[in-house]
């Protein structure tokens, strides 16, 4: 199964993402990376989640409008500019990003970002082609397969554990 976020959009007020936090950590849903920003009055939550399936039920029986988007780990450098290049090579194939993420997984000594495109199936082969991406991503590994995959941290206390 492919690597997958969540994207919520909430109202920017107190609370509202510790009431998202709340769900998932009583129900121990792991994270692997979250994201987020606000406008005036709305604020987009992304989430990599170990169970994706799980945390989109839990917040979908809370309430919670649930969007889900696939992604491609991207393994970078470890050095300034290295995304750039990432960046250039999509930009070259026409290719538009969505969003971005940094994952606490690494492949190897490589960090690890996770990516959305408009087109994910020509971002994929770009990618591939130019060596960016994750074996993660190549072989098809799932949410909870990259949080297992971070370095020195168990599954159950990746430090995102909400």
């Amino acid at each position: 199964m492919p690597l997958r976020e969540i994207l919520l959009t909430l109202p920017n007020r107190p609370g509202t993402l510790a009431g998202v936090a709340r769900i998932l950590a009583e129900k121990r849903v792991n994270l692997a990376a979250i994201s987020v920003d606000s406008t005036t009055g709305k604020g987009r939550v992304h989430l990599i989640a170990g169970d994706p399936d799980r945390a989109t039920r839990l917040l979908s029986e809370a309430g919670y409008a649930v969007e889900v988007r696939e992604m491609l780990a991207v393994r970078l450098e470890d050095r300034a500019g290295s995304f750039l290049q990432v960046l250039d090579a999509l930009a070259k194939a026409r290719v538009n990003i969505q969003s971005v993420v940094i994952l606490v997984a690494r492949e190897g000594n490589q960090p690890l970002v996770a990516l959305s495109a408009n087109d994910l199936a020509k971002a994929r082969k770009v990618l591939e082609r130019a060596g960016f991406a994750s074996r993660l991503s190549v072989e098809g590994h799932s949410n909870d397969e990259l949080i297992a995959a971070a370095p020195s941290i168990p599954f159950e206390s990746v430090g995102l554990h909400l």
